[in-house]
């Protein structure tokens, strides 16, 4: 069942909504140690994104982070220490809800844009990489440093998504290496939608996120849906299965209201149906 999330606060992070509820703005709100993840903080995030299907309101979401940096990923003394003494079971069951978390994230159907300043690392460059659209300041330092605590760069989904986005090589260069790569390589790379100063960033984000929410936005959570299933599909699967999506579209009052808006010269008013 639909519910209104525009009054949702959640403990471990801020979200705020416009005065219509449409954008929702969650910011990771720890900027004394740079935004870092907490188990709490990974578990209501992977919550909050799964309900988000849910939402009534909510048509598009930014993501960013508090005092000029995004995220530095897990807490060294929270999350990684306690991890050095966990055995297997547990590792796993911690692995697998932090991978729950990108899945939720790709699942919602709402775009969610990605505010970054400052350092994006390890987990913080993860939740960049699962976001569907990344803006970034010059200053931004975006690093996959999981090789530097002597781990594999296969986390969350790293190895098959980011190459889908800056390439085989580049991806493979960015695990191995651990290295920070910086906004202007984000940008050429494909990483970064655009740079903007760090004044700016919250304002283009919040315009950019503003312009999907009053778009077509049944049929931008279509489109997303599409992006994800046709990683796995064939050319003629997937070109069927866009057929049915884009029917699908076809049959909405949206659809019919683009129609009649540019007939009459005026801007069309979309109702999500």
């Amino acid at each position: 069942m639909k519910r209104a999330f525009k009054d949702r606060r959640p403990t471990h992070f801020e979200m705020a909504t416009s005065p219509d509820g449409r954008v929702a703005t969650i910011r990771l709100n720890r900027p004394e140690r740079k935004n870092p993840l907490t188990f709490e903080s990974y578990a209501e995030l992977r919550d909050l994104f799964r309900e988000l299907v849910h939402a009534s309101d909510v048509r598009a979401v930014v993501l960013t982070g508090a005092g000029g940096n995004f995220c530095s990923g897990g807490d060294v003394f929270e999350i990684i220490e306690p991890l050095t003494r966990m055995a297997m079971p547990e590792l796993l069951a911690f692995t697998r809800m932090t991978g729950d978390l990108v899945r939720a994230m790709r699942r919602c159907p709402q775009p969610i844009v990605a505010a970054v300043d400052g350092i994006c690392a390890g987990a913080g460059a993860i939740l960049a990489m699962a976001s569907d659209l990344r803006l970034a300041t010059p200053e931004a330092k975006t690093a996959f440093l999981f090789t530097r605590v002597g781990l594999a760069g296969a986390d969350m989904g790293a190895c098959g998504i980011l190459p889908r986005i800056i390439g085989q090589g580049r991806a493979a260069e960015l695990l191995y290496t651990g290295r920070a790569m910086s906004a202007a390589e984000g940008h050429a790379w494909g990483f970064y939608n655009a740079l903007h100063p760090s004044a700016d960033l919250g304002a283009k984000a919040a315009e950019l996120a503003r312009s999907l929410a009053d778009g077509p936005w049944f049929a931008h959570g279509i489109t997303k849906t599409m992006l994800n299933q046709e990683w796995a599909m064939g050319l003629d699967e997937l070109i069927e299965s866009e057929a049915q999506a884009q029917a699908i579209c076809m049959a909405t009052g949206d659809f019919r209201r683009a129609f009649e808006a540019f007939a009459a010269k005026r801007k069309p008013v979309f109702e999500g149906n």
